[in-house]
């Protein structure tokens, strides 16, 4: 496997696992742990401001001929826990990426900013005084310009998006394309198993890239374990090399640094910290408040082929309900993903499948403020995460709702029967009035097939140190070198997809740290 090649005379490198012939030990300014869209920002931007900058990655680096479009064997080489990953209490699968780039590599590429009531929530209930969307417009400018983020245009949308458009026009509800990080998408509906086309704008083809050519260091197939402190300062990180896909131990690594990024994201942040003696929890919070935007998706059948597997993978949007509690999208996946959430087995399951040509998909992902869970480090040396979740009955119902939304916009697109996929009511629908029960309905919890790839606040950011892990620009409160930049510190769901807000926080906070070094 090998990594976007930097320019000629860049003065950074990237180390891959067949490169590691021993113990490895590094020394700089800045450590960054993870690869993500959080923490490739942050490397890039240190780097650039002349910082020596050593970025830490625990999966290996894909190309093209890496990508597998089996939706089970990409799972299997992507995610972490073979992308079986899944949640206690409630069961909630979820998913979390294991490659360069991270999650950036297998998402949709949407970009979208929180309006500004999701901000006034943050500010009024968790004392952050500089976290606005006024505040944060000028570093989403930023991530936007070096991204290349536009909205999706209609001759890539094709007619699985489309009539998502067309179903919000005809119920009066607002819709837009959705704005995402590619340039010269051809529609290819790949994402989640890996752009050929390499049109998406992943991290490791656009930040990481950009933080080799301004010095940075990589080192791909190395798990972080510790981060090492005396008194209020840390002091590096140390960890071991590991096997891509088996993840077998090898040589020990160890980065010697003058400040440390945790990058990790929402469950291997807190465990990091856990592991390296309870680091950075006086307020007690870390692994706590975790939160989760779980998502129900539901598929329109309609008369004429739609050829869904052209447009892009997420290509419309409605934030009409965002105050109800909830986001539409358009969706796509390999079929076999799909597969999980269609009703019946044998001749009746393939009946349904083939139906998929005509087919649309339509997904709502719903905040859930009043759902949360906790990151826990499991005993011994396994630094996979222990995850509980409880979906409150009262987020329930507004996934509920959103699911009568669905149903409602497919029929006003020309859908002549749908697949709610939820446990309790009818497994085909060839009617609005058969589809009322959805209004209705009092659901469960277990009524949903419950994903969540969006995760949230398990370091979450506090004006009040004993409410938070770090302040609003992502320093620790106990800490006075240690800072953390993935969507964990979040305080809350940002109502919409994470990303984008994430980087721009990233983005903020490299400007802190340079000033401090």
């Amino acid at each position: 496997m090998s990594v976007a090649a930097p320019e000629e005379g860049a003065a950074g490198q990237v180390r891959v696992f067949a490169q590691y012939d021993g113990d490895v030990r590094e020394r700089c300014d800045v450590v960054v742990v993870g690869s993500g869209p959080c923490g490739s920002v942050m490397a890039y931007e240190l780097a650039a401001a002349g910082l020596d900058v050593v970025l830490l990655e625990e999966g290996p680096p894909y190309t093209p001929d890496d990508f597998a479009l089996d939706g089970a064997t990409s799972m299997v080489r992507t995610m972490r826990e073979s992308g079986l990953r899944a949640t206690r209490g409630t069961l909630l699968t979820t998913m979390q990426a294991n490659v360069l780039g991270g999650g950036s590599v297998v998402n949709s590429a949407i970009c979208a900013r929180p309006p500004e009531f999701v901000f006034e929530a943050w500010r009024s209930n968790f004392d952050l005084e500089h976290t606005g969307r006024e505040a944060l417009d000028p570093h989403y400018d930023a991530v936007a310009d070096f991204l290349g983020i536009a909205p999706t245009p209609d001759d890539v949308q094709g007619d699985r998006n489309l009539l998502f458009r067309q179903g919000c026009d005809a119920l009066g509800i607002s819709s837009e394309p959705i704005a995402r990080n590619v340039r010269g998408c051809v529609g290819s509906g790949e994402c989640f198993t890996g752009c050929r086309a390499r049109a998406k704008q992943s991290m490791d083809l656009s930040y990481v890239p950009a933080a080799i050519r301004a010095g940075a260091r990589v080192l791909t197939s190395v798990q972080v374990q510790e981060v090492r402190a005396q008194g209020r300062r840390v002091t590096g990180v140390a960890g071991q090399i590991v096997a891509p896909f088996t993840g077998k131990p090898g040589a020990r690594f160890e980065v010697e640094a003058r400040a440390v990024v945790l990058a990790a994201g929402v469950m291997a942040t807190p465990v990091i910290l856990q592991k390296s003696g309870n680091l950075a929890n006086g307020s007690g919070q870390v692994g706590r408040n975790l939160q989760f935007h779980p998502g129900t998706a539901t598929i329109g059948v309609f008369p004429d082929p739609v050829q869904p597997y052209f447009g892009a993978t997420q290509g419309y949007q409605s934030l009409h309900y965002l105050r109800d509690g909830f986001k539409l999208e358009t969706l796509w996946a390999p079929p076999g993903v799909f597969g999980v959430r269609m009703p019946g087995f044998g001749h009746d399951l393939k009946r349904r499948l083939a139906e998929l040509s005509r087919a649309s998909i339509f997904d709502a992902i719903a905040s859930c403020h009043n759902s949360t869970g906790e990151v826990r480090a499991r005993r011994g040396r396994s630094m996979n995460p222990s995850l509980r979740w409880r979906f409150d009955p009262q987020d329930v119902q507004v996934l509920g709702h959103a699911s009568w939304v669905l149903a409602e916009l497919l029929f006003a697109a020309g859908a002549h029967k749908v697949l709610p996929g939820i446990h309790g009511v009818a497994e085909e629908m060839h009617s609005l009035d058969e589809a009322r029960v959805l209004q209705t309905r009092e659901f469960a919890a277990g009524d949903f097939v419950n994903a969540s790839t969006h995760a949230f606040c398990s370091t979450r950011m506090h004006g009040d140190p004993s409410q938070g892990v770090v302040d609003e620009f992502g320093r620790c409160h106990d800490l006075d070198n240690l800072w953390l930049a993935d969507t964990g510190i979040f305080p809350r769901c940002t109502s919409v997809n994470p990303m984008f807000t994430g980087m721009a926080l990233a983005h903020r906070s490299a400007g802190v740290v340079k000033e401090a070094l």
